[in-house]
């Protein structure tokens, strides 16, 4: 598996790393961290992640390409004529075109989601419909050669998934374990489900101060 995941400055990096991390125990697979140039760049944590490849050096035709999420720093992202040339170039050559949290933004914004089912971070998922997809909710979703990851930790679930759809759930399995994977959180507050009203409220305001 030939595998190009998009990096940019501002990227929420549990993002990218958790599939990152599942998909680095798959056999055989190749994992590109492509940027325009290869050196370090900031993420929203304020640690910063070195690019393996550029643009210009990346496998031409990747089994699968991935772009991960943030806020503004995403945002911003969508109107950088370049990355949105990059993602239309491998979008259209990959077998898999796949995204975490906000990335399916980026994802639209390139024109790659038009017609698919998709899902993105909850306080995202609204805007899914502005680039013709069709908002479907799920830590994951897979329509045809389309995946999708919901908000940040759902890399994780995203990521075992998609491993699961190409080499089968027995690889995933073992992935998953490898990973100790089997999640118990201390509080039942990770979904607007789940959440009080005041929590969400009060990551609105969080996400809107971030993306100001």
């Amino acid at each position: 598996m030939k595998i190009v995941m998009l990096a940019y400055p501002g990227l929420t990096p549990l993002d990218l790393m958790g599939p990152l991390q599942a998909w680095s125990l798959w056999p055989d697979a190749e994992i590109q961290v492509v940027w325009k140039t290869d050196s370090p760049i900031p993420t929203d944590t304020g640690m910063p992640i070195v690019p393996t490849h550029r643009f210009d050096n990346c496998f031409e035709s990747p089994d699968i390409l991935f772009a991960p999420g943030g806020t503004k720093p995403t945002i911003d992202l969508m109107s950088d004529l370049e990355v949105m040339a990059f993602l239309k170039d491998k979008g259209a050559k990959a077998q898999w075109v796949t995204s975490v949290c906000t990335g399916a933004l980026l994802l639209g914004a390139a024109g790659l989601l038009e017609g698919y089912k998709a899902t993105t971070h909850w306080a995202a998922h609204s805007y899914l419909e502005a680039f013709g997809a069709i908002p479907s909710e799920g830590r994951y979703v897979i329509d045809r050669n389309r995946a999708t990851g919901g908000g940040v930790t759902a890399g994780i679930d995203f990521g075992l998934a998609l491993v699961a759809q190409i080499a089968g759930d027995e690889l995933a399995k073992t992935i998953q374990l490898a990973m100790e994977y089997s999640p118990n959180p201390p509080f039942n507050s990770g979904s607007p489900a789940e959440a009080s009203e005041e929590t969400i409220e009060r990551v609105k305001r969080i996400f809107a101060e971030a993306s100001s």
